[in-house]
């Protein structure tokens, strides 16, 4: 089975917390993995890494409210907070008790927040290409402040049918080294058909843009040293979003249990571009953890 056609053979759940309904997808047996996308990917994002790692592990993939298959209402908070605090709601509900977390970029954030706020249930935790205390990516902060405002989420739409727009540096320039990886419309169109076709996906994107909380990260610096799961931080060498120079001025900002590594010929999306050297690194880390336990 391909690895799309695994990832889309599970049906999506749809689990109610507050105002949010989070789209939640299972494969495997074994111990519990949770992968948590960034902006603006949804679960779809780990599909390239899902068959290796549900042969191992029981993979729970989640769809973050304003991505994906994710649902919410005009009352629901999209911070970084209040997203930590939804999947730790759905964690318990599933009876979930301890589980180890991927995540990439914001969703990193969130995943961050919830090592801190709930030490005892994460025991390891794999950041991939993720935001930086005090560093502010290119174009996000100018998004978060007119995504919203009145005919921007139109004038969004309509820019990213266009082929220049969606590979220029407003777009998704960075995400790949490999500029060929835009050729094929199985990596961007799952990512961009949703608002593409439709206005409330493209408001529920910004608006979970816009729930990124620069405080908290910022603050990351000095609240990084309370997460106790065993860290692995994995890095796109070429990423021009999270340049890899100040994302390893994190690593001493963790305790002793941090890893760094790179990934040469690779962007802002290091598990879709080289998808076995990421599987094998995560695998590999999380059994050495065991091991060692």
């Amino acid at each position: 089975m391909t690895e799309e056609k695994l990832y889309k053979n599970v049906e999506v759940e749809s689990v109610k917390i507050k105002d949010v309904s989070i789209g939640l997808r299972q494969y495997g047996k074994g111990k519990d993995i949770v992968l948590i996308h960034g902006f603006p990917t949804h679960g779809y994002t780990w599909r390239k890494i899902l068959p290796a790692l549900s042969k191992e592990f029981r993979c729970t993939l989640l769809d973050l409210p304003g991505l994906g298959d994710s649902q919410w209402s005009k009352n629901a908070d999209f911070s970084s907070t209040a997203q930590a605090n939804y999947i730790t709601e759905l964690l318990k509900q599933k009876g979930v008790k301890k589980c180890s977390i991927i995540a990439h970029n914001s969703g990193a954030t969130v995943a961050r927040i919830i090592a801190i706020e709930q030490a005892q249930m994460i025991e390891d935790l794999i950041l991939i290409n993720t935001e930086i205390p005090n560093h502010r990516p290119p174009w996000i902060p100018f998004y978060q402040s007119v995504g919203l405002l009145p005919l921007v989420p139109f004038f969004i739409r309509t820019a990213l049918k266009y082929d220049w727009f969606v590979k220029s540096p407003m777009g998704f320039r960075e995400a790949y080294t490999d500029k060929k990886m835009f050729a094929n419309k199985e990596n961007l169109d799952p990512y961009l058909q949703p608002i593409l076709k439709s206005k409330d996906k493209t408001i529920g994107a910004f608006k979970y843009l816009k729930g990124i909380d620069w405080k908290v990260i910022d603050e990351f610096k000095h609240t990084h040293k309370n997460i106790k799961a065993n860290t692995m931080l994995i890095w796109g060498e070429d990423d021009k979003t999270f340049p890899i120079e100040i994302g390893k001025q994190m690593i001493e900002q963790f305790n002793s249990n941090c890893e760094f590594h790179a990934i040469k010929n690779a962007s802002l999306l290091p598990h879709e571009e080289k998808p076995k050297e990421v599987q094998d690194l995560i695998i590999g880390f999380i059994k050495k953890i065991q091991n060692e336990n």
